[in-house]
């Protein structure tokens, strides 16, 4: 388990099957992938310029899961970059892109989750086995991972997935994203509750402000949250080829993970 203060570490503590991540843009969004041996990433990326699709100096602002495109192709996986979006293999330090390496950790505990104030480093789901995290990360490299979405199917929805093959059901929601989770926590505590004005000292603001935020955080998790399925990658891919809907539109089947990526269905009581 990655420690409270730093989820960083070394390039040699990390495994095929990892969940890994680097931060951009002066830590304010981290780009997410799945680290699959020999130095080499599979990761969900948008251009350089599209993430939002704003049209405005946003597009040009945010741009976490872009490849840097200046310069002279890198000589270790300049070839196997055809396209610079979408699902894709590169080497581990393009996908850094001179950031640090961090681990994305899974099956942390309530109270090792509420203590990382920072979204998008944890969750509360498992992980499946590191051979089911590959196959799926494979699997969709050949096959796609949908319509990218900075809001509901971005770089780190498409890491978790891979790790857990958790999709969420309901299309009101944002993804799996730990990061936007705690904006909208973050938001919702500031701005949008009455329990703010039960205190008027400025340190039980900072209490039930960041009660709230935490609280806000934890229901957000993949983990707990009731408003997911687990889809079995080559079902996930079906969908898509029939119908480009969000997976989240599809009828929802409960069910097991049967090793191997797949489901089993499970009879509500």
């Amino acid at each position: 388990m990655v420690g409270v203060l730093s989820n960083q570490v070394d390039r040699m503590d990390i495994a095929a099957g990892d969940h890994i991540y680097s931060w951009r843009t002066t830590y304010l969004y981290a780009h997410h992938g799945i680290y699959i041996g020999d130095a080499m990433v599979i990761h969900f990326t948008k251009a350089a310029g599209h993430e939002i699709g704003t049209g405005t100096l946003l597009d040009r602002f945010l741009f976490s899961s872009s490849l840097a495109t200046e310069g002279p192709p890198c000589q270790k996986c300049g070839h196997l970059i055809n396209k610079q979006q979408g699902v894709i293999t590169s080497c581990l330090d393009c996908f850094l892109y001179g950031g640090n390496l961090y681990m994305f950790d899974y099956a942390v505990s309530a109270a090792f989750f509420l203590a990382k104030a920072r979204g998008g480093t944890c969750t509360l789901a498992a992980s499946d086995p590191a051979d089911v995290v590959i196959h799926r990360a494979q699997h969709l490299l050949n096959n796609g991972f949908g319509m990218y979405s900075l809001f509901k199917n971005n770089c780190e929805d498409f890491a978790i997935y891979r790790k857990t093959g958790l999709l969420v059901e309901t299309s009101f929601s944002v993804g799996r994203s730990g990061q936007l989770a705690s904006l909208t926590a973050a938001f919702s505590a500031v701005a949008s509750s009455p329990l703010r004005f039960l205190t008027t000292s400025a340190g039980g603001l900072a209490i039930v402000t960041s009660g709230m935020y935490s609280v806000g955080r934890y229901v957000s998790d993949i983990g707990v949250r009731r408003d997911v399925i687990k889809v079995p990658v080559e079902r996930l891919v079906e969908h898509w080829s029939r119908d480009p809907a969000p997976a989240s539109q599809q009828r929802r089947q409960e069910c097991h993970g049967d090793g191997h990526g797949g489901c089993v269905p499970v009879s509500r009581s």
